[in-house]
């Protein structure tokens, strides 16, 4: 009995003893790895570990080289701005605008310029000096719940007309006195006077948006100098307005599916529309002997654009119109005589055996001339 109770005992003991064995085995182990590992940590580590009041911006050498090449992309970033704002034919910046400005309108005298604001304000700014360091500004904020669209000049420099889009559709209206000296109480503040609404009207073009306004003295003919103004809608027609009165004067229709833009030339003669398809029209304002608007009729149509015309203009002498497309093309057509259409060969055709551009013009002398496209630096 005695025996077996030894027996019994001897078991576990062995099994105490072998796994103590074990365990002081990995312990001894594990201890020889944690030294070896401390010691090889560099002194500045361990003095950051053990030490809590050293500086936290420590940090290993390849982290600040990291930093100092961050810097150095920074700074060259910053230097590229620079260069960019300090052009040398960059003069001034008007500032005061709190969103992006999306259109903008010169007086006839140059001293004023107005601007549309997606913030809701139309601005103008007086321009004595374009190297001044500040330039007084008038803010005209519209009827509520007219958001603007479109501003051009009437009558000189003294009024501006202002397209803008409500709920019930597009709207036109003329603030007058906008360059009338500022009372004593804003010269302080460089603030001119508020002006007031002479003329306005609803729903001009129905519910469709005013794309742009376009403005022009009529000096042609019998033109008494007074302003022509022209809207153009997004959906296809463009009207005609006297600048002072807000008289309707015409209404002409592109018949291109949507207006891109459109502009009348310096002189107040022609009206010319960018629109959904390649071709330009131009329509022709006829005046009667008492200066009054008598027709607006359609004189010529542009081709040899391959895509939409997106963006057009007149020259100051307006004898040219340029165009700019969607083909990643910019033309200039001389529409300076009697000429009723132009239209541009798709392809070359053989001239004397010799493949060239041809240029087709019709005109009232019931002739329609080809004429070769000049070279590229040629004379």
């Amino acid at each position: 009995m005695a025996a077996s109770l030894v027996s019994s005992l001897t078991v576990p003991l062995i099994s105490a003893v072998l796994g103590g064995a074990i365990a002081l085995v990995f312990l001894a182990g594990y201890l020889r790895r944690k030294r070896a590992a401390i010691a090889h940590i560099p002194p500045s580590a361990t003095a950051t570990a053990a030490d809590p009041d050293q500086p936290k911006h420590v940090r290993p050498s390849n982290q600040a080289h990291h930093k100092k090449g961050h810097t150095r992309l920074h700074h060259n970033a910053a230097d590229k701005d620079a260069a960019k704002k300090h052009h040398h034919l960059d003069v001034n910046t008007l500032r005061g605008h709190t969103d992006s400005v999306t259109a903008l309108h010169f007086s006839s005298d140059g001293a004023n310029l107005a601007t549309v604001c997606a913030d809701g304000a139309v601005r103008v700014f007086r321009i004595d000096d374009t190297s001044s360091k500040s330039f007084k500004i008038l803010r005209i904020n519209l009827p509520a719940g007219a958001h603007p669209t479109g501003v051009a000049f009437s009558e000189g420099s003294s009024s501006v007309v202002v397209a803008a889009q409500a709920l019930l559709g597009s709207s036109l209206y003329m603030y007058a006195d906008v360059s009338a000296p500022p009372p004593a109480q804003n010269k302080q503040q460089g603030k001119l006077s508020p002006p007031e609404i002479k003329w306005s009207h609803q729903k001009i073009h129905g519910k469709e948006s005013v794309i742009n306004l376009a403005a022009a003295r009529a000096t042609h003919g019998p033109g008494d100098g007074s302003t022509i103004i022209i809207s153009c809608s997004e959906a296809t027609d463009i009207k005609v307005w006297h600048g002072k009165s807000g008289k309707e004067l015409g209404t002409v229709d592109t018949n291109q599916l949507k207006n891109n833009m459109a502009d009348i030339s310096p002189n107040g003669r022609f009206i010319a529309a960018a629109a959904f398809t390649a071709d330009v029209k131009v329509w022709e304002i006829v005046y009667s002997k008492d200066s009054s608007v008598k027709e607006v009729n359609k004189v010529m149509q542009l081709k040899g654009h391959k895509s939409a015309v997106t963006c057009l203009c007149f020259a100051p002498n307006s004898e040219q119109i340029i165009t700019a497309s969607k083909d990643g093309s910019i033309r200039v057509w001389n529409i300076n005589g009697d000429i009723t259409g132009i239209a541009w060969a798709p392809q070359t055709i053989p001239n004397g055996g010799v493949p060239a551009f041809i240029l087709g013009t019709a005109g009232v002398d019931k002739k329609v001339k080809l004429w070769l496209a000049p070279q590229v630096g040629s004379t």
